[in-house]
């Protein structure tokens, strides 16, 4: 089970700090980056996550794979921002009865807007590489998120990347007999590979369900018994909350 090991490396002083504060943290930055009216705050915040993410032991690679769909969408957005505005337009071309005209008061929209895409994804890199799923999963249920929703959760992750390893097999098996070579006959060994994986997971579910049981399960997970936080931790985030709302205030504070 390759994929439940642990997600990223969080070692030097994201490891002391426990997941909860830094789920804290990570909310904070990023209500003040979806709430900021202008571009440099966002901008701010994605040049201190993305270079962070690094640190953690992130690879260049992986962080580029992670921004690209973001990147399009923002791309997207402000060219559609900078065609769209009620103010003076600058016509760049026309085809007939339709033009296409650049407005600047759409582009400094749209600038806004690729701002805050790229400000609160940079958050959600760095937290996803300093922090489990289980552990952001344990601190949402200290934090009051239905334990329900949390349980399952866990239970369909854990299932998605056993569903994973299972397709995975299935498919080299089918594949190294020759499985896929044509049309037909790749059809054929898709549907049999879907109904593998459909009794597998009936079957993952059972097994899981009585093993959880031997082991005393009586339907809390332990690892969502959160233990109290420090004084010291929960100072540093009030530090944290206030530097990062001045920072945030110089640009968005009404003048």
């Amino acid at each position: 089970m390759r994929h439940l090991q642990r997600q990223g490396a969080t070692g030097g002083v994201a490891a002391a700090v426990d997941p909860r504060i830094r789920l804290l943290a990570a909310g904070v930055l990023l209500a003040l980056v979806v709430s900021s009216t202008g571009a440099l705050f966002p901008w701010i915040v994605a040049a201190f996550c993305l270079p962070a993410a690094l640190v953690q032991g992130m690879g260049v690679r992986t962080l580029l794979v992670r921004l690209l769909h973001p990147l399009f969408i923002a791309a997207v957005v402000l060219i559609l921002k900078s065609c769209m505005g009620a103010g003076s337009a600058v016509e760049l071309f026309r085809l007939g009865s339709f033009a296409v005209a650049f407005h600047a008061d759409g582009f400094q929209a749209g600038l806004v807007i690729a701002a805050r895409i790229m400000g609160a994804v940079s958050v959600a890199v760095l937290l996803g590489q300093v922090a489990t799923f289980t552990e952001t999963m344990a601190a949402l249920a200290w934090l009051r998120v239905p334990r329900a929703l949390v349980e399952v959760t866990l239970f369909a992750w854990r299932s998605l990347f056993m569903l994973y390893d299972d397709a995975a097999t299935v498919y080299t098996a089918q594949k190294n007999r020759l499985g896929y070579c044509g049309l037909r006959r790749g059809l054929r060994s898709f549907g049999t590979m879907a109904g593998m994986l459909v009794i597998r997971a009936f079957d993952n579910s059972d097994a899981m369900t009585t093993a959880m049981t031997q082991r005393g399960y009586d339907g809390s997970l332990p690892l969502l018994r959160g233990a109290r936080l420090s004084m010291a931790q929960v100072a540093g985030l009030v530090v944290f909350a206030v530097v990062a709302t001045a920072a945030w205030s110089v640009q968005n504070w009404p003048r």
